[in-house]
């Protein structure tokens, strides 16, 4: 990926008479006890990322506090456990209002227990449009891709998935040493056996599809902070609800994610930058990245 993303990726378009139907509708399902940041911080990255409406969907035990949070999402209340997850009737909850959204999210603080794994797989199976998948959404897949219960031929949209090192060591079983000493390589193998977009977050985050790579140039240490991956999951939702190609999605999302980290840190430091940060610079990252555009282009 070079500094001219505009000659590499399709901008969303941001006509003047749009309204905010226009701009894609989001859908996260995220959080659970003690992890309702994660869910909040998903939400606010999709806001930034310029979804028309994102909707943030978590148990209902912790519904008042990912909804205090920041009132322009809306929130869906899931039926819990008494461990503050999810519940089975969690997808019976979703599912009237699934086919209305253009992109969904899964994972961020979500848990792994027998009902977060039924939704998580359901959801990865039956959701026409793109789903992201990170975190607990990564872990309870891990198993199916290995063991090939996961397959492209069931599966019936597009998918990206965004995991560190760690969460790829699940999905691959490659251990994480050899994924660090051949990233390019295993994420694209990996992306092309399964017909996935993968994310394998790092320095220098590699983005394929199987057929193309890119090493995304922006980001620093300061990122390296629990949250900055729920900020993205929500990014690259937005962007993909408004009708970006996923493997666009996904590099303008990591691209536009670091170049917010870079212009937080250099006002706020790495050591003092925090996840929650992140949504707050997009704003600048969207107009810096504006800026390298061609004059005349369109969606400005």
């Amino acid at each position: 990926m070079t500094d001219d993303l505009h000659s590499l990726i399709s901008f969303p378009d941001r006509p003047s008479d749009g309204h905010k139907g226009t701009f894609g509708r989001v859908l996260i399902v995220a959080g659970s006890r003690g992890m309702s940041g994660a869910a909040s911080l998903a939400g606010l990255g999709a806001l930034r990322g310029g979804a028309g409406l994102v909707y943030v969907a978590c148990p209902l035990e912790i519904q008042p506090i990912v909804a205090g949070y920041e009132p322009s999402y809306l929130t869906i209340g899931l039926p819990s456990d008494a461990t503050g997850r999810i519940d089975g009737a969690a997808y019976n909850s979703l599912a009237a209002g699934i086919d209305a959204k253009d992109a969904v999210a899964v994972g961020p603080g979500l848990g792994n227990c027998d009902a977060t794994q039924r939704l998580v797989r359901q959801l990865y199976s039956d959701i026409d449009g793109p789903l992201i998948a990170d975190a607990d959404g990564l872990n309870v897949l891990a198993d199916d891709f290995q063991t090939g219960a996961i397959h492209e031929g069931v599966i019936r949209g597009p998918r990206i998935l965004t995991p560190h090192p760690g969460e790829f060591s699940g999905l691959s079983g490659i251990s994480i040493g050899d994924i660090n000493r051949q990233r390019e390589r295993v994420a694209r193998e990996f992306a092309d056996r399964h017909r996935v977009v993968v994310v394998l977050k790092g320095p220098g985050t590699i983005i394929t599809d199987g057929a193309r790579v890119v090493v995304n140039p922006t980001g620093n240490s300061g990122m390296a902070t629990g949250g900055s991956g729920d900020v993205l999951t929500g990014l690259i939702a937005a962007l993909a609800a408004q009708g970006i190609e996923p493997f666009d999605a996904a590099r303008l999302g990591v691209y536009l994610h670091g170049l917010a980290g870079d212009i937080a840190a250099d006002e706020l430091s790495e050591q003092g930058l925090i996840a929650s940060d992140l949504p707050s610079y997009l704003p600048k990252a969207w107009l810096a990245l504006r800026k390298q555009r061609p004059s005349g282009d369109a969606g400005q």
